[in-house]
């Protein structure tokens, strides 16, 4: 029985990463069609949050099996709590890249990206997409450096968010409303997104350390 339980702890992990690569490639894929208006790549990450969707339930299943069946106490409690908490945020991450995407179908033929803000949100798009990364490998790997990493990583594209509300609100701003909502809209997902990611990584520590309290490794 001992050998079936840290099997079904082992598969929570492993599910966990695996969610969460798929959030990486989505982010990637949405952030690409984005830039470049590429309207089916886009609906090839709008087809595919059913997948993250699928396999975060799935995950919330096991985990309550598990504590239904073996009552985990200690460490293995926390990784099932754990589990539960993290599938939440994966899923909700893997949504705001669909979100990005259907910005882009939404515009098509037209590029969502207002002008003036392509490098902005290139540079969002690429922080997010190592941010995710990153996130897949800490929890494989519980590294704290990772997690070090992840909310430098977020301080950055809070930067650039607000960098994106400056620009349109400033009076040389000449975007259309839809110009506007857009930049707004877009800018908030990937912030939303490594908020998500931020907050994963804290769970991460926790599990690591047992201390909800502690930071990262400076």
């Amino acid at each position: 029985m001992r050998e079936v339980f840290h099997q079904s702890l082992e598969e929570l992990q492993s599910g966990l990463v695996e969610i969460a690569e798929l959030v990486a490639t989505a982010m990637e894929k949405a952030t690409t069609a984005f830039g470049t208006s590429d309207v089916t790549l886009a609906e090839e990450v709008i087809d595919a949050d059913s997948v993250i969707d699928e396999r975060a339930l799935a995950l919330d299943e096991l985990a309550i099996e598990i504590l239904a069946r073996q009552q985990p106490v200690a460490r293995d409690l926390r990784i099932v709590v754990m589990s539960l908490r993290v599938s939440a945020s994966l899923e909700r991450m893997g949504d705001i890249a669909e979100h990005v995407a259907q910005l882009t179908r939404m515009r098509f033929p037209e590029r969502a990206i207002p002008k003036g803000l392509k490098s902005t949100f290139t540079r969002m798009g690429e922080l997010d997409v190592a941010l995710a990364r990153d996130l897949a490998e800490l929890l494989r790997t519980e590294d704290l450096d990772l997690a070090e990493r992840i909310r430098n990583a977020d301080d950055d594209i809070d930067e650039l968010h607000i960098a994106v509300f400056e620009k349109v609100l400033s009076d040389s701003w000449q975007g259309e409303a839809s110009a506007t909502v857009d930049a707004t809209l877009a800018s908030r997902y990937h912030e939303r997104f490594a908020d998500h990611a931020v907050s994963v990584a804290k769970k991460v520590v926790y599990l690591a350390t047992g201390d909800w309290a502690a930071d990262p490794p400076a």
